[in-house]
Parts: structure tokens; sequence; C-alpha cells
């Protein structure tokens, strides 16, 4: 069984739905310290060529708090789908992108983390990923540990034996200590290929929204299979 697991980000990039749609469970990490300066609250999106970052507001930002106990300031979906229609409004899918947009945005919570879950959870169906979610706040204990141990015991509490990280995370965790463990540890290489946008150079890295928007969704679901694994 492989276990996947990420905090939960604003429309992250593309690779970050790799990571959940190769695990049999992908745990959202709902009880971390939200992070201010972080992908939690933001992503990048292309706004008349030019790169820009779209964000949600948060209420009273700390990152003494988890990401399950932050809110949303309330009353700012509206903007963003403004937001969303001006930057988009001439790239060839934008009203599969604009109708997944309003799916998301109008998500009645605002609590950070209920948002964000739904967020991935919309684009999950969109994207034919049908892999279950879960929160590591459900796995009794886990939240008193620290670092890789958390991995350890979630691993043992689903039962897995294959965890596979972002290739961020090369330089955090060891495959030795995993096996020690008896985990294998992979890392997930994202092998997808640029996609046309709006002329000029293709910008690689932008939320999923951008390439909502600018690829037909079959062809998007053949593109994060464009991946390999390594330990190393």
């Amino acid at each position: 069984m492989t276990i996947s697991a990420n905090q939960p980000y604003l429309l992250p990039y593309l690779p970050f739905w790799q990571l959940i749609d190769c695990a049999d469970v992908f745990l959202v990490g709902d009880d971390y310290a939200y992070m201010k300066q972080s992908w939690i609250p933001r992503n990048r999106i292309l706004v008349n060529g030019r790169v820009q970052y779209f964000r949600i507001e948060i209420e009273d930002q700390s990152c003494h708090r988890l990401i399950s106990e932050t809110r949303i300031l309330p009353q700012v979906f509206p903007d963003k789908l403004r937001t969303l229609e001006m930057a988009y409004h001439k790239a060839p899918c934008f009203n599969e992108g604009y109708a997944l947009a309003e799916r998301i945005f109008t998500c009645k919570s605002l609590n950070l983390r209920d948002f964000l879950t739904h967020s991935i959870r919309q684009v999950c169906n969109y994207l034919y990923i049908s892999t279950p979610i879960a929160f590591t706040s459900g796995v009794p204990g886990n939240s008193k540990l620290r670092f890789d141990e958390r991995i350890y015991h979630f691993c043992s509490y689903y039962g897995a034996d294959r965890y596979v990280n972002a290739i961020g995370g090369k330089a955090l965790y060891s495959p030795e200590l995993f096996r020690a463990h008896g985990l294998q540890l992979d890392f997930l290489h994202s092998r997808i290929q640029p996609y046309p946008q709006f002329g000029g150079e293709p910008v690689p890295g932008l939320s999923v929204i951008d390439a909502i928007m600018f690829v037909p969704r079959e062809r998007l679901r053949d593109m994060l299979d464009q991946r390999s694994f390594s330990d190393e």
C-alpha cells in the first residue's frame, strides 16, 4: 500500500496532483503549523501574459496556529473569480476552467483546511483522480511526533509499506531510515512537458488552474502519467 501526504496548498502545480494520483491514500497535513510565506494561501497564474501571485486573504495570520485552526477573511471569493475571468477569458478551455473555479470558490466554509480540502477534491474530480483523501489529524497520536517520525507513524497506522514524497524532500529524508521502519521511500519525478499558453515561451510551474484553462481535461489526465520514481 502506498501513502503520500502534503500540507494543503492553494491550487498547486501539476506535480502535486501526480503525488495524489500515485497513492492508495493521500493525507492532508492539516495539523501542521500555518506558514505565512508558503504555498498554502497563494499560487501563481498568468495575468496579461505575466506571472502574478494569486492568493486568498487570511484572518490574523500566525505561525503559532495550525492550518486547521486558521480562517479565511470573508467575502473574498467573488474577487478571486473576477481575477481568473480577467486573466483567462481568452484561454481555449476557459468555460470548463471557470466552471471548476466557481465550484471551488463557492465553498461556504471560511476554515482554511476545509476550503483547501474542498478545492483539492474538486480538482481531483476534474482530473479523474479517485484516491481517497484523509487528514493527518485523524491519526491518533500523530501530532505529538516530530519530522519523519510522523510519516513512519501514519504509514504504520494505515498499514502502508511505501511512502512517496515530492522531489523537494530528497534533502530531508533518508531511504535507509525508512527501510529500517519497513518502508520503501520513493521520490516523484514529474516528466510533464510544457503546454501552450498565450504565445511566447511557456511558463512552467504555475497553478493547476492555469493548465486547466489551456489543456483539455482528457489531455491533462494523460499528462499526470508523465512521471517516474526513484529512491534517490
